[in-house]
């Protein structure tokens, strides 16, 4: 697995279709069950959010995804930082997705952090 982390708008999609053909299957609109058989899942911060929405245990979720799909490359925006929600689930979302984060890092071979479209490997090998 591979991770692809920053904030938004930072080229995290182009990095990974500049890396590997694959199709992309965007976490805010597809099905839950297309997001077992991605090959690039970009989006997770958004797919996260639907999970919980649904009431489905996104950190379950996400290590079941980790250990069923051990070759999906997972795009996930930093959300954590800034200026704290005062909606409770807004917080408990930021909370989940960093915890979702630190599922996918766990399990991922390698970790990219993008930042200006400039990637850092903060876990393993750059490609």
């Amino acid at each position: 697995m591979i991770m692809i982390t920053g904030g938004a708008y930072q080229g995290k999609t182009a990095y990974a279709q500049a890396h590997f053909p694959y199709a992309v299957t965007d976490g805010a609109v597809c099905e839950f069950d297309e997001a077992k058989d991605a090959k690039i899942l970009t989006n997770y911060h958004v797919f996260v959010r639907r999970l919980m929405e649904s009431g489905i245990d996104a950190e379950a979720f996400t290590a079941a995804l980790c250990k069923d799909n051990p070759e999906c490359i997972v795009l996930l925006d930093e959300i954590g930082s800034g200026i704290i929600p005062l909606e409770k689930f807004e917080r408990v979302w930021r909370e989940t997705v960093g915890r979702a984060g630190c599922i996918l890092a766990e399990y991922a071979h390698t970790v990219i952090r993008l930042v200006c479209g400039i990637p850092t490997a903060l876990k393993g090998e750059l490609l």
